[in-house]
């Protein structure tokens, strides 16, 4: 059982007059000193209600409980306090038996069911490079939408795409002018990032080509057949390239509406803002005045008529709500937009809408090179597909090392590399900022992906050597063949395993994949403390299988883990 489930158990055995079973279970904690017991309720509370001292509730629960039935090993009263202690080998026994009996669906929940997370991740730049920078916001958010759905969530991933702007007519310009010397069918996105920072170059010796980028993305806006004809040749080449990467890091979405997608969606909203009289006329622009919130003016329309993303992500909070209903809708957007979610989060409120409050914005660290920032317009930028190849590379040269004869080289190769890189991105809190280098990135040794790929593989290896002897672990473990999981190690490594529901449930709760990496580097390391210091195939014959249900649980849980972070996990290293 999970901390939650302990003390719903505890909480259920209890009748204290005036406490119902959710505040009774809220009391129960963990004890300092863990030789009293593995859970304690405080008696403390109840003195008042009862007109008893503390001592004597707890004396007088201890001898009502003794007579139930119930999983823990010893119940006593302790200066106040009722103290549990779980009978380990039946635990492990529980444990180990619903892992095996339930294999990758173990930790599933159903604590969603009914309820709809909407996450904006990724959200891509049409005819822009898919570099380093984009790594943290699509992981994450790639996580989070795979956790939400393990806890029975119906997860609805978006990439709101950048599909909108003079940008547009800027590659439209610069392709009638030097498309025809560069191929771009065959360069794909690298050609287009070319002629994109040939235009800017040439734009501070010409400013005229600004003005001819403002008429081409007019033509776009009037639906001329040219101008649309090569804005979806971009949009066609962008995502077919982002969607190799996409796939490399087995990310998946659902809708791929974005700025264009909201053109005829942001009027109605403007209507009811002008309609609640919260528009204000300010040197001709549409704003709502939010300076007694402490916050700049939220931007709604220019003085020429242009919208801005605030227009736009209030016409899609608008559009989501009423396609999805949901419960939550996030953002995983860079923490530079802190104000810009305020804002638009606030202007929702003013508008009396009560789902403002289920709006959030899950802020990440930037990402930044070496040597400074990024900077698609001057051409300086990391692709995300160039980090991905050589963490693959760096991996098939260990590999070839490590193990010359190892099957499927180059995918297990793939499944490592990539993984590194995953998993770099998601090991910190992710509100900081990550510098990024390759040696960081590529590191192999310590708290890193192949670290515990390479654990998973270990597991595995045992199992296979087990042969036959695995199809015994669907039957019933006996309290002689537990005990040979007991001794610290043991009961530390299952004591983990326990916990792997409530860790998911916590990583979502605080929108913090990290905390899935950081626990799936513990059990990693648990195990490894186990595998060095326990026999296992030669162990004690009466030891031998629950043992083995002790590395299979490890494997299920680890790849799981992972899987829910967006990492593969081969089979051999």
């Amino acid at each position: 059982m999970d901390l939650a489930q302990v003390k719903q158990e505890i909480a259920s055995l209890l009748n204290i007059e005036g406490v119902d079973s959710n505040e009774a279970a809220s009391y129960v904690v963990i004890p300092q000193d863990t030789t009293l017991g593995d859970y304690a309720l405080p008696c403390f509370r109840f003195a008042k209600a009862l007109r008893k001292s503390p001592v004597v509730i707890a004396q007088d629960l201890a001898s009502e409980l003794s007579a139930k039935a119930h999983p823990f090993k010893k119940i006593e009263a302790v200066n106040g306090y009722l103290n549990f202690t779980l009978d380990r080998n039946a635990e492990a026994g529980k444990i180990l038996s619903e892992v095996i009996l339930k294999g990758a669906s173990y930790g599933d929940s159903d604590e969603g069911a009914g309820k709809t997370i909407c996450i904006d991740y990724s959200s891509i730049n049409i005819a822009k490079p898919f570099h380093i920078g984009h790594l943290s916001t699509t992981v994450i958010g790639g996580a989070l939408y795979k956790m939400y759905k393990k806890l029975g969530y119906n997860a609805v991933g978006i990439n709101h795409l950048g599909d909108w702007g003079t940008q547009f007519g800027k590659l439209i310009v610069a392709y009638k002018m030097w498309g025809d010397t560069i191929d771009i069918e065959k360069e794909g996105m690298l050609a287009l990032t070319k002629i994109y920072v040939k235009f800017h170059e040439e734009a501070e010796k010409d400013p005229t080509l600004d003005d001819k980028a403002r008429y081409w993305f007019k033509q776009i806006e009037d639906g001329n057949e040219e101008a649309l004809s090569l804005f979806n040749m971009f949009k066609e080449l962008t995502l077919k390239e982002v969607g190799k990467v996409y796939d490399r890091l087995d990310i998946t979405f659902d809708s791929y509406n974005g700025e264009a997608f909201y053109n005829d969606k942001m009027a109605p909203v403007l209507d009811e803002l002008r309609a609640q009289n919260l528009v204000t006329v300010s040197e001709g622009a549409e704003i709502v005045d939010l300076s007694e919130y402490n916050m700049s003016p939220c931007l709604l329309v220019k003085a020429d008529g242009a919208t801005l993303y605030a227009t736009r992500d209030l016409a899609a909070a608008f559009y989501r709500k009423n396609t999805y209903d949901f419960y939550k809708c996030l953002y995983v957007v860079a923490y530079q937009q802190n104000l810009h979610f305020k804002q638009v989060f606030k202007v929702i409120e003013l508008m009396g809408k009560d789902w403002h409050k289920d709006l959030v914005h899950v802020p990440f660290g930037m990402v930044s090179l070496e040597d400074g920032t990024m900077s698609t317009r001057k051409g300086k930028v990391v692709w995300l597909k160039d980090v991905l190849d050589k963490a693959v590379e760096k991996s098939y040269a260990i590999m070839s090392e490590k193990n010359a004869n190892l099957k499927n080289k180059e995918e297990v190769a793939e499944k490592v590399g990539v993984g590194a890189v995953i998993f770099f991105a998601l090991s910190n809190n992710r509100i900081k900022d990550i510098t990024f280098s390759y040696d960081k990135v590529l590191t192999f040794d310590g708290e890193t992906g192949p670290y515990v790929q390479y654990t998973n593989a270990r597991a595995r290896s045992i199992l296979r050597k087990a042969g036959a002897l695995q199809d015994e672990l669907n039957k019933p473990f006996t309290s002689e063949e537990l005990e040979g999981l007991s001794g610290k190690e043991g009961e530390e490594l299952i004591s983990l395993i326990s916990r792997f529901r409530a860790t998911v449930s916590d990583a979502v709760a605080k929108y913090e994949p990290s905390i899935v990496t950081r626990y799936v580097i513990d059990i990693a390391k648990s195990f490894n403390r186990y595998y060095l210091n326990n026999r296992i195939l030669n162990a004690e014959e009466k030891y031998v299988r629950a043992r083995l249900g002790l590395v299979y649980a490890t494997h299920i849980v680890i790849e799981e883990a992972l899987r829910l972070l967006g990492i593969k996990a081969p089979e051999e290293m």
